[in-house]
C-alpha cells in the first residue's frame, strides 16, 4: 500500500494528545530545548519495537502521561539532516490525569494549547499539517476490534475435537505481543482526561484457540473472556450464522470498547455486519492472517475510520484506504468528510 514504510527511511511514532476544554479542545505540544521548537510528542522507534508501543511510549516518556490511542492520522515523511524521516501519528488521550513529567534535557516543557490556536506555536508546517487533519477529524472515537485468532498449528495434525486446539508455541508468544497492542487501544478502567473509560468487553469463539489469543490481554485489563457460541465455526467450515451477525451488530451500536476474537471463515461476515450497523459500506480486505486485527473507530454510532494492523514489529498494515469518510460509503449525508494529512516535505521553522 502506499502508506508503508519506504526502505532505509527512520521510523519514528507519536500522537496529537488532546483533552476536552470547554466546547473545544486542547492539545498537548512539547519543548525541545536543544532546538527551541514546538512539536508533538514522538520519537525514533527502538530495534525490534512495534509502532504502536513506540507510539504509546515516546508520548509517555516525554509528557509523564500513559495514553489510550484513537483513530490513526496520515504519516508524515520528511528529510532530516541526511536521512528520510517517517512519523506516524495517531489521536490519544490520556488513561489518567496524572503525570509524572520532570522536565529534560530533551523536553523541558509540556504545554496545554487550544487546538484552534495551537498552529501559531508549533514551529514546522508538517506539525501545522498534522493538527489540522485531527482538528477535521472526529474527537473522541470507541474502538471495535475484529482479531482472527493466533497460530494454532494445522487443523489436520489435531485429532481431538477441533474447538479444543491449543495455540502452538508461535501463537502463545504472538498472544502475550497482542495482549500490549490491544491495550494501545482498549486500555483499563480508568478516570481520564475525557471521563471514565468503560470497561473493555472480550468475547471469544468458543474454540480454545481463540480464547488462548485474548487471554493475555484479558488477565492484564483485569476483565473477564465472554464465550459467544454464535462465533462458532461448523465442522464443513459453514461461517453464515445470522446470530453471529446480530451479535456484533448489537456490540457495534453500544459505546463500549469491543474485542472480538474469532475465525477466518467468520470475521468477512461480522465486518459486514458491523459496518452495516454503523451506516457505511464494508470496505475491500484481504483476510486477516493468523494474529491479525481491524480496528473500526466509532463515533456517534457511525464508523469514522478502520485500521489493519499485524504482529511484525516495524509495520504498521494501514487504514484500508479509508480514512476519508467517503471512501467508507457512509450513508448519512450529513457526515463530514475530513482531509488526510499529506507527506512533508524538509519544511523550515515558523517564526
Amino acid at each position: 500500500m502506499g502508506d508503508q514504510a519506504a526502505a532505509g527511511e527512520v521510523r519514528a511514532a507519536g500522537a496529537v494528545l488532546w483533552r476536552p476544554a470547554g466546547a473545544g479542545a486542547q492539545v498537548a505540544l512539547v519543548h525541545r530545548p536543544k532546538y527551541d521548537d514546538w512539536s508533538f510528542p514522538k520519537g525514533k522507534l527502538d530495534p525490534g519495537e512495534h509502532v504502536l508501543l513506540a507510539a504509546v511510549r515516546e508520548v509517555y516518556e516525554e509528557t509523564g502521561l500513559r495514553v489510550t490511542l484513537g483513530r490513526r492520522l496520515s504519516p508524515v515523511r520528511y528529510r532530516a539532516n541526511s536521512s528520510h524521516k517517517r512519523v506516524d501519528y495517531w489521536t490519544a488521550t490520556a488513561a489518567s490525569t496524572s503525570t509524572s513529567f520532570v522536565p529534560t534535557s530533551e523536553i523541558d516543557v509540556v504545554a496545554w494549547l487550544a487546538a484552534s490556536k495551537a498552529a501559531g506555536r508549533l514551529s514546522y508546517q508538517r506539525d501545522v499539517e498534522t493538527l489540522e487533519a485531527f482538528r477535521t477529524g472526529p474527537l473522541h472515537t470507541v474502538p471495535l476490534i475484529l482479531l482472527r485468532h493466533a497460530s494454532a498449528g494445522r487443523k489436520s495434525d489435531w485429532r481431538k475435537d477441533d474447538q479444543s486446539r491449543p495455540l502452538d508455541d508461535r501463537g502463545s508468544k504472538d498472544a502475550a505481543v497482542l495482549a500490549d497492542l490491544l491495550r494501545c487501544f482498549a486500555g483499563t478502567r480508568t478516570a481520564g482526561a475525557t471521563g471514565v473509560t468503560p470497561v473493555t468487553r472480550v468475547i471469544s469463539s468458543p474454540a480454545e484457540r481463540c480464547a488462548a489469543s485474548v487471554r493475555p490481554y484479558a488477565v492484564r485489563a483485569g476483565v473477564e473472556i465472554e464465550t459467544e457460541p454464535a462465533l462458532e465455526v461448523s465442522k464443513n467450515g459453514a461461517a453464515d450464522d445470522p446470530e453471529a451477525a446480530k451479535t456484533v451488530a448489537r456490540l457495534a451500536a453500544t459505546d463500549q470498547p469491543v474485542i472480538i476474537c474469532a475465525h477466518r471463515e467468520n470475521l468477512p461476515l461480522l465486518l459486514h455486519a458491523a459496518c452495516a450497523e454503523l451506516g457505511a459500506d464494508c470496505p475491500p480486505v484481504d483476510p486477516l492472517r493468523k494474529g491479525e486485527f481491524l480496528v473500526l473507530h466509532r463515533e456517534h454510532k457511525k464508523l469514522a475510520a478502520v485500521e489493519r494492523y499485524e504482529l511484525g514489529e516495524r509495520r504498521c498494515c494501514g487504514d484500508l484506504r479509508a480514512r476519508m469518510l467517503g471512501d467508507l460509503g457512509l450513508r448519512d449525508p450529513r457526515a463530514r468528510p475530513w482531509a488526510a494529512s499529506r507527506a512533508s516535505a524538509e519544511p523550515s521553522p515558523r517564526g
